[in-house]
């Protein structure tokens, strides 16, 4: 097992606003633009008020990534009820030569941190076999949960596609903040397809990763999230919402 440990020298935080367990509950509404979320990083990912399709933050640019298959750069004064960004700069990069399934590659990324109980930013680039993703579309009041919205996801699969997946590695100790394991949203190089990550192969590439030594939590202060019912046992509906069994 590999001893990586986190350089303390540099920074490796990361800014979120809200919880998993909040998006969960059906909190889809937020008050932090995209314009305020960038000041905190140049990559990431999340979703938009609401639950209107998938975030990927790429190099300081927003994409908007909705369920009919568009993409777009996300406004400024577009807003989000949950997102991670941090301003990536990568500890450890792994060349990948060879066709590396996402179990295969998720090893290699947790024998290179060392510790489950390290997060990481994780980014992986290059030719891709296959990607199979799903959009959410959005969503209308009253907001159903999270694994209902979830059940009506639009599902692809791109072949032969060069891009870049960008996500986090997360603790199991931090399910109710985060989405525990890997989170990961792809966005091909022509920005014009894309997705919440739900399997792929690379065929050839790298991997980057930051490990996490910091982050920062904003909470909402809206009625909707003041007043959710938010539940402190989600590790079932999170899987389910994230494309699990």
């Amino acid at each position: 097992m590999s001893n990586a440990v986190i350089d303390t020298n540099d920074d490796y935080s990361v800014y979120q606003t809200s919880t998993i367990s909040a998006l969960l509950a059906g909190v889809y509404d937020g008050e932090v633009t995209i314009s305020e979320l960038l000041t905190h990083g140049d990559f990431g990912l999340g979703t938009f008020n609401h639950l209107d399709g998938e975030m990927v933050i790429l190099d300081g640019v927003c994409y908007h990534l909705r369920a009919d298959g568009s993409v777009s750069v996300a406004n400024g004064t577009d807003q989000t009820p949950f997102a991670a960004v941090t301003h990536f700069h990568a500890q450890h990069e792994l060349p990948i030569e060879k066709a590396t399934t996402r179990d295969a590659l998720t090893a290699l990324v947790d024998d290179t941190l060392g510790s489950v109980n390290v997060g990481a930013s994780v980014r992986i680039s290059g030719t891709f076999e296959t990607v199979r993703t799903r959009t959410v579309g959005e969503q209308k009041k009253p907001y159903p949960p999270l694994v209902e919205a979830a059940a009506g996801q639009a599902e692809n699969t791109l072949t032969t596609v060069t891009g870049t997946i960008a996500g986090y590695r997360t603790p199991q100790f931090e399910d109710e903040i985060s989405v525990a394991g890997y989170h990961l949203h792809f966005i091909d190089d022509s920005h014009s397809h894309g997705g919440h990550v739900l399997d792929f192969v690379l065929s050839s590439g790298k991997v980057e990763i930051a490990p996490i030594s910091e982050l920062h939590l904003s909470l909402p202060a809206t009625t909707e999230f003041l007043d959710a019912t938010i539940s402190t046992n989600v590790a079932a509906d999170e899987h389910k919402a994230e494309g699990g069994a």
